[in-house]
């Protein structure tokens, strides 16, 4: 009998916000800002971590907007509007820019998968002079976050790899659904917008920073 081979990737797809770039703290303060006009409860990490989800629709009426005073289209325009004015004053996580490299130099092609905007995805990812690590960058064509997973289906066909050699990285529960429907693996990252406790309650791999990831089985990189 054939000893079963160890699944090795050879393709990572990655989210970008809350997963590469740290946004965390910089969104709770946007959204802040659009509660604090209207008289409505503010944000701690906390209470974001409680409430933010895809779709963000529900994300907003959960908490309190009036959709008969604001839309949510209004809402997001507002929204995406105050977060752009200073987005570029983020930072990336911890390890992410050392990560991507060092996957870059053990051979294996990278791309990002996001709900960001597809023009401003690639301003920000040259403003961080990433763009070189990647093989694609996806983005949606709207401002309203909605799923990723029909962007995400086909990318797997551009990419023409098997869905077993591929990895999705990310920091969402919506992330980890994506993936399914993509038909590939998942790895979650527990420092963006959903805790570890709600990430571990939906997946069996969840880590507590990027650095870990050179422990995932079937990533062949140096671990420091």
């Amino acid at each position: 009998m054939q000893p079963v081979k160890p699944l090795t990737y050879r393709h990572i797809i990655w989210d970008w916000n809350g997963t590469l770039l740290d946004d965390l703290d910089y969104s709770i303060a946007v959204m802040n800002g659009l509660l604090r006009r209207r008289g409505l409860p503010l944000l701690d990490r906390s209470r974001y971590h409680a409430h933010f989800d895809f779709p963000v629709r529900n994300y907003y009426a959960q908490l309190g907007f009036d959709p008969a005073q604001d839309s949510f289209e209004s809402l997001s325009v507002e929204f995406i509007s105050n977060y752009d004015a200073q987005r570029l004053d983020c930072a990336l996580h911890r390890d992410a820019r050392r990560l991507l490299s060092t996957i870059t130099a053990a051979g294996l092609t990278q791309s990002i998968l996001s709900a960001y905007r597809q023009k401003t995805l690639e301003e920000i990812v040259a403003h961080f002079e990433l763009t070189h690590h990647f093989t694609d960058l996806a983005g949606l064509d709207n401002i309203y976050a909605s799923s990723k997973s029909k962007l995400g289906q086909g990318q797997v066909r551009k990419l023409g790899l098997p869905p077993s050699e591929i990895l999705l990285v990310g920091d969402t529960i919506h992330d980890l659904e994506v993936a399914r429907e993509m038909g590939v693996d998942c790895v979650l990252v527990a420092a963006g917008h959903h805790p570890s406790e709600k990430l571990r309650r939906h997946h069996h791999c969840v880590l507590s920073s990027l650095a870990e990831l050179p422990t995932v089985p079937g990533l062949l990189l140096p671990q420091n």
